[in-house]
């Protein structure tokens, strides 16, 4: 897991100075370009605009208009992005300088549809992983990373954006039918991006049949948070699929996971973050749901699970790992192994398919693989040709 710094009892300011992580300069007002071109563009429309600096007023793209994201795009607190089904917006292949932050307090209105998905891509000729920074998502829910039941925060990894706080029901708005493509990216190994970030995201968030395709960094990553997820595909990420740190609680249901030749883990997974202290004094502990990962025949392991994490994995397919589940810890502050003795971390129906190491453990306590699991066989995982027919991308 990666590095942040916290502001405690109060809220951070709403724009941090970004010289110190490299990120290109916030400029506060609206800052949008409209190129009126006469050739009619690459889109939808005759019209480009450019999107960039902080919005301190709602935010609603049209149908008709191209859009290129060409710096960082904040939305402050109290407005609202929203995008209409079948937008494709683009965005400057300029690493991390290029994201979209859904800020505290702020939302996004983004329905696509199956036939209608919203596209958020690179606008390179030729595009690939890490083009720009992906988006981002800020709340107000619980991150062990702060005492339980305060209001204090932390900041994000790129931009200094506050997350956060005592609210599990906070709402950041709606995501569906989305896809984000060739996104991530760090700065180095303490401030990356990934195709979707969620930084301590509530359970009003809405987050269904979302995509990540080709992300340099992490598909998914949840530092702590409440939100719940269903309908994910991740293909091609060359970091881990799903990530989650923080005392992340929430559910995450069916799940499609494809390793390119670039890989790490299908999911990592972190009971606090090892950066700090768990000073909430509580792990990540989601439910995770129908889960179908196939994996790239190498000497790779699917899902490690360390620093005290906790959850309930039911239903799995794995296909073609040297080893299933990692698990990491000691006796002291990382009890991975306790969770399992306590039956806080189970598997639950699990299907394993030419993997060599079913279980690793590493954790400092004895207990056996059944102890771990139950119904081995049982699981059929998640059918990604119903669910994600139309609108997915790179499906083998």
């Amino acid at each position: 897991m990666k590095t942040k710094y916290f502001i405690l009892g109060v809220a951070a300011a709403l724009l941090a100075a970004c010289g110190s992580d490299d990120t290109a300069d916030i400029v506060i007002y609206d800052n949008s370009v409209v190129n009126n071109n006469s050739s009619g563009g690459d889109g939808p429309g005759d019209q480009t605009v450019n999107l960039s600096g902080v919005y301190t007023e709602n935010l609603v793209l049209d149908a008709n208009t191209n859009y290129v994201i060409t710096g960082p795009v904040l939305m402050a607190s109290g407005t609202t992005l929203s995008i209409p089904a079948g937008l494709t917006i683009k965005a400057q292949p300029v690493g991390v300088n290029a994201y979209i932050a859904i800020q505290q307090g702020a939302q996004i209105n983004a329905v696509g549809t199956s036939s209608q998905p919203i596209v958020f891509t690179s606008n390179a000729g030729t595009p690939g992983s890490g083009d720009w920074g992906g988006l981002v998502l800020c709340g107000r829910a619980p991150i062990n990373s702060t005492p339980d039941g305060s209001d204090n925060t932390a900041t994000s990894e790129v931009g200094s954006l506050s997350y956060g706080g005592n609210s599990p029901t906070d709402n950041s708005g709606t995501l569906s039918y989305v896809r984000i493509e060739y996104a991530g990216g760090a700065i180095d190994g303490n401030a990356e991006l990934n195709g979707l970030s969620l930084y301590a995201v509530g359970s009003g968030t809405t987050i269904d049949h979302v995509q990540i395709y080709e992300a340099s960094d992490d598909g998914v990553e949840f530092f702590g948070g409440t939100v719940n997820l269903n309908h994910i595909a991740v293909v091609n990420c060359e970091d881990d699929s799903i990530d989650w740190t923080e005392g992340y609680i929430g559910t995450i249901t069916d799940v499609y996971i494809q390793h390119g030749t670039s890989h790490d883990k299908a999911f990592e997974c972190d009971g606090y973050n090892t950066d700090f202290s768990n000073e909430g004094g509580y792990y990540s502990a989601p439910n995770v749901n129908n889960v179908m990962v196939m994996g790239a025949n190498d000497a790779s392991e699917a899902i490690r699970l360390r620093a005290g994490t906790q959850g309930i994995f039911t239903n799995l397919v794995l296909n073609d790992f040297d080893e299933g589940f990692d698990l990491d810890g000691d006796t002291g502050t990382n009890p991975t192994g306790q969770g399992v003795l306590d039956g806080l971390l189970q598997i639950i129906d699990i299907t394993f398919n030419n993997v060599t190491t079913k279980v690793t453990n590493d954790t400092g306590y004895t207990f056996t693989e059944a102890d771990l699991i139950s119904g081995d066989g049982n699981g059929t995982g998640t059918d990604i040709g119903s669910w994600g027919s139309g609108w997915t991308v790179g499906i083998r």
